[in-house]
């Protein structure tokens, strides 16, 4: 059964929007509440840009980590350890995954 677009799936962490999938990108806007974190994890066969929206998340990207801002941009390239942790506030950022 395939979902309708945009659809919101709540997670513990927060929630992400999803407004394309199956196709070839992925693009969600997802929201961290603040103390929650994203599992550490690298993807084999995708890339994905970030756009931080809201909040000053934490962002790790394989060796580096940064306290990131509104309009702040990262690439993941494939096969790199990423995260993004909300610290002190609620955190919103666009991803689009390739």
């Amino acid at each position: 059964m395939s979902k309708e677009m945009p659809f919101t799936e709540e997670r513990p962490w927060g929630e992400f929007r999803e407004f394309v999938n199956g196709e070839a990108v992925t693009v969600k806007i997802i929201t961290i509440k603040r103390g929650e974190s994203l599992s550490l994890q690298k993807h084999r066969k995708r890339s994905e840009f970030w756009r931080i929206l809201k909040g000053t998340p934490e962002v790790i990207i394989g060796e580096t980590t940064v306290r990131a801002h509104p309009g702040d941009e990262f690439t993941v390239p494939v096969g790199v350890i990423h995260r993004v942790s909300a610290i002190d506030d609620d955190a919103e950022f666009l991803e689009i995954s390739r």
